[in-house]
């Protein structure tokens, strides 16, 4: 019984200690949001004072496309030189390729029209 007694006692004490540790946690979790709170009011009150800046990006944003617009001109204008000049080089490589791969083709067509024919005849003996 002095047993049960001394535990039940042990128990209510450690419980007492949890629940002050808990309040304890709580208060430092409300410090925690209340000053979230006041930081987050705080920014938004310097963004709304600031509405100054949306012009400025849009200034920036005109001028940084001002200065890059020659610059893209001469890109494109490289660019038109370079495709130029792979073009005139790939025409003689193409027509090269064309003359040797068409023989090649032309017998193969040949052979297929060939194939076809003695289908064809084939057919047309089974069909008789």
């Amino acid at each position: 019984m002095k047993f049960a007694l001394i535990a039940a006692v042990a128990l209510i004490a450690l419980a007492q200690g949890s629940f002050a540790q808990d309040a304890t946690d709580l208060e430092k979790l409300s410090q925690y949001f209340e000053e979230m709170k006041t930081k987050i009011t705080a920014d938004l009150t310097e963004m709304i004072n600031n509405q100054d800046l949306a012009n400025q990006a849009q200034t920036f944003i005109a001028d940084k496309k001002t200065q890059l617009e020659p610059l893209a001109t001469q890109i494109q204008e490289h660019l038109k030189t370079y495709a130029s000049t792979v073009e005139e080089q790939i025409k003689p490589l193409a027509a090269n390729v064309q003359t040797q791969v068409q023989p090649m083709i032309d017998n193969f067509q040949t052979q297929v029209e060939a194939i076809f024919k003695r289908l064809m005849d084939q057919t047309q003996a089974i069909g008789n």
